[in-house]
């Protein structure tokens, strides 16, 4: 049957993308609002001499999305990392920087699994001894940008630490940032009749009017979304993170990566793998140092800035462009112990309004949140409305998920 069903998405980022382009290959009219005169959400890339993302960013090929876009032609050309710059990684240790991480975060990766209810440092102390889970909480804020991992549920942040530590790695660039692949997506939603709309901001007013008309798929950030959907009660844990972007005069020995084990703090020097995101010459570094509740952002950036002074000696000398900013919010849901993602906010809201995004109840790590929520508020959606999208095979299987809960003596979302 063929579907003819109006869905509305509100938010041009990569989740209402996503849910625009699975709504259309099923058959639906698809309008798409967007708030801003570009699509992208925190996938954007800046204009300019300096092609920054909003914060580090990387796309993983172990994860769902990259096996969607791959079917689809929608993979941009990737940069990869030669050898010479992957030998570049350096692990602030003890200390010091060191060009190997402690061999005991290489054992504990091996664990394969971990509890949901206790916190990750309380777990890791136990498998292998303090030191070494520290250093791999704090390693694990590369996919958290949370200033205390080893707070977290043990499955949490041990599944980001042992897909950050895969080797070889997963994390992949897009060629010219983040904007290429948006552009690809975005190119072949219109292609399929998706109607576009931007510079067009959605009030609850006119939410309720869409919904009138058929399922609406909100993929905005939560706090949007709890005025658009008024729910005041409509939030989840997500880290608070100091974003640090800066170009340099390029030097031969220059880290590519540092990676903070005494502290969550991560800097990556996106030019090793991808010239073009600044001018000739120029090394484009950008670097996210998580913030405590009270800490001060001076506080945050004094301790990157320290590392900048181990891992690019004489940076300050070589600075031709540095921007800073504080992400609220707006880096992922985090799950405390007793929780997983199944207790975040439900996709389904009820009434043919779904939401999206990356602090959802739906499973992955970064950017995978917000794709499986997205083809599971099309399913639901179209489902609902009579419509019979196709499957699309999530990360992580829910039987398996119901597995690793009952191993580990915990109580599964799915039988409370």
């Amino acid at each position: 049957m063929v579907c003819t069903t109006h869905l509305t998405v509100v938010g041009g980022g990569f989740g209402g993308l996503t849910a625009a382009l699975a709504a259309a290959e099923s058959g639906a009219e698809v309008t798409l609002y967007e708030a801003r005169e570009t699509l992208g959400g925190r996938a954007r890339t800046a204009d300019g001499p300096y092609r920054t993302n909003e914060g580090p960013h990387a796309l993983y090929n172990g994860g769902p999305h990259w096996r969607w876009l791959e079917q689809r032609g929608l993979l941009p050309p990737m940069a990869g990392v030669s050898v010479a710059e992957g030998l570049r990684v350096r692990y602030h240790h003890g200390g010091t920087l060191r060009r190997a991480p402690p061999a005991g975060l290489l054992r504990l990766r091996r664990r394969r699994e971990a509890p949901i209810g206790v916190p990750y440092l309380e777990w890791a102390t136990g498998q292998l001894g303090e030191e070494t889970a520290r250093a791999a909480a704090n390693f694990a804020a590369v996919a958290t940008f949370h200033h205390a991992p080893g707070e977290l549920s043990a499955a949490f942040t041990h599944e980001r630490m042992r897909r950050a530590t895969k080797l070889p790695p997963e994390a992949h660039y897009p060629r010219g940032g983040w904007s290429g692949l948006v552009e690809r997506m975005a190119t072949r939603a219109r292609e399929m009749g998706v109607r576009i709309e931007l510079g067009a901001r959605v009030d609850a007013d006119a939410l309720e009017d869409a919904a009138r008309r058929g399922p609406v798929v909100v993929a905005t950030s939560l706090a949007a979304a709890r005025a658009l959907l008024d729910d005041p009660g409509l939030s989840w844990p997500g880290g608070r993170t100091v974003l640090l972007d800066l170009a340099l005069e390029a030097r031969r020995g220059d880290a590519f990566v540092v990676s903070d084990l005494d502290a969550p703090g991560w800097i990556e020097r996106f030019t090793a793998s991808d010239a073009s995101l600044a001018p000739a010459g120029q090394s484009l570094i950008q670097a996210q140092f998580p913030l405590a509740p009270d800490e001060p952002r001076a506080a945050a950036l004094a301790r990157g800035e320290h590392l900048l002074d181990l891992g690019f000696p004489g940076w300050r000398e070589r600075v031709v462009h540095r921007t800073e900013a504080t992400a609220d919010g707006r880096t992922g849901a985090v799950d405390v112990p007793g929780t997983c993602w199944r207790d975040r906010p439900a996709v389904d809201r009820g009434e043919g309004r779904y939401l999206v995004g990356d602090q959802v109840a739906a499973p992955g790590v970064l950017s995978e949140v917000s794709f499986n929520s997205a083809i599971e508020a099309v399913e639901r959606a179209l489902g609902r409305w009579g419509g019979s999208p196709q499957r699309v095979t999530t990360f992580h299987d829910a039987r398996r998920h119901k597995a690793t809960f009952q191993r580990h003596g915990a109580t599964h979302p799915d039988s409370r």
